[in-house]
């Protein structure tokens, strides 16, 4: 045992932080694993349906937001992979689905439009996803029912 100046050194306290680091480590592992993009955040009401379909999760999303938000009936679109983006012109609409169809032809896409919002304005997006040469196109309802 060292002496200085006739006391007894003591040792510094100390507080050993490797297993945190490798706790902490593994918990940003987990949440990176298992994190999953919301891709659209569009509360909407959906329409009923009789025929129910599973839809598939990769597929791009066009939305349209009901006629009372604000702004009214905004076009967000999305590759199912990323937050949604709003744009401006159905022209836009056909470049991006355009885009998407180049990279994967067989490219799901799902049209989410409010009960409320004009079918003139869904008709005008599917004329502009079947410009684009899209195959498969689904139309969002909720997941309910029509009563009989």
């Amino acid at each position: 045992m060292a002496l200085f100046r006739g006391r007894e050194r003591k040792t510094a306290a100390q507080i050993f932080t490797a297993s945190m680091a490798d706790i902490v480590f593994l918990l940003l592992v987990f949440f990176i694993l298992t994190y999953k993009v919301e891709v659209d955040r569009t509360k909407m009401n959906l329409p009923d349906t009789w025929i129910r379909i599973k839809v598939p999760e990769k597929a791009a999303v066009v939305s349209i937001a009901p006629p009372d938000s604000d702004p009214p009936l905004v076009i967000r679109v999305s590759t199912g992979e990323e937050m949604a983006l709003p744009v401006s012109t159905d022209e836009e609409v056909v470049t991006f689905a355009s885009t998407e169809v180049a990279r994967n032809p067989n490219k799901e896409f799902i049209i989410k439009a409010d009960d409320s919002v004009p079918y003139e304005r869904v008709d005008a997006v599917l004329d502009a996803l079947k410009q684009s040469k899209v195959k498969y196109i689904f139309l969002l309802s909720d997941q309910k029912t029509v009563d009989e």
